[in-house]
């Protein structure tokens, strides 16, 4: 039984899975040396961080955020217009649902995690604030769960880094997104060493250029109006 849970263990906890035959069952990703923060898978080139658990939900509310990241701005700049479908990709508690679930007055937002532990704080949320039009959805490693062609904007805020599986992700969100449709990537900026954020959750244009294009998405713009953070625009031809 020992040995049993401990070959299980080793085949989720193992980067690229190798089966007798020789067959990688995860191509796109390779195995290398585990950095302090990362979890030694790598993609493109891009060590994977690890992921912030439901324990560091106070983080994502602290008092502070509006100020040190300007968060009011990104909401304001998302161009969104009433009738829009928008995902919050990895949405947390909420932070960034609830302000724009209240601009969608005859859209939809989906708040979408993979922990169900945040997606009960944005439920509770829900009640607390008498907010109807947000619907929570859980996702998987390698799923988003986004109806197919349903999503006018997906945003994705410090999250995408994250993702143990990312090439898999968002090809299911690109599945989800309507044609048109806009990936709005929030990362801190990987370039500027003065950003007081860990390095493996910081994210340069280059790389998230190389990343989304991979995934048949193609570049617009990129904003820098936030203090810390690259607002980058992708959409689905």
């Amino acid at each position: 039984m020992v040995i049993t849970f401990l070959i299980t263990m080793a085949l989720m906890l193992s980067p690229a899975v190798i089966l007798a035959d020789g067959h990688n069952t995860e191509p796109h990703y390779q195995a290398g040396p585990a950095s302090q923060d990362g979890i030694g898978k790598f993609y493109m080139g891009r060590e994977i961080s690890h992921i912030m658990g439901h324990l560091g939900a106070g983080w994502l509310e602290r008092s502070t955020r509006e100020q040190e990241e300007r968060t009011d701005l990104l909401v304001e700049n998302m161009n969104l217009k009433p009738t829009d479908v928008v995902v919050d990709l990895g949405a947390g508690t909420g932070y960034f649902s609830f302000p724009m679930a209240r601009r969608l007055t005859r859209g939809k937002l989906l708040a979408v995690d993979i922990q169900p532990e945040m997606l009960t704080l944005i439920q509770q949320g829900k009640e607390q604030l008498n907010i109807d039009n947000i619907q929570t959805i859980l996702a998987t490693e390698t799923q988003a769960n986004i109806p197919i062609g349903s999503a006018d904007v997906v945003l994705l805020v410090d999250a995408y880094h994250e993702f143990s599986h990312p090439w898999e992700v968002m090809e299911s969100v690109v599945k989800g997104l309507k044609s048109g449709g806009r990936i709005v990537l929030v990362e801190y900026r990987g370039e500027d060493r003065n950003v007081p954020i860990k390095r493996l959750h910081k994210m340069t244009q280059k790389q998230a250029k190389k990343e989304m294009q991979a995934v048949g998405l193609v570049w617009q713009q990129t904003d820098n109006y936030l203090p810390q953070q690259h607002v980058m625009i992708f959409v689905k031809p």
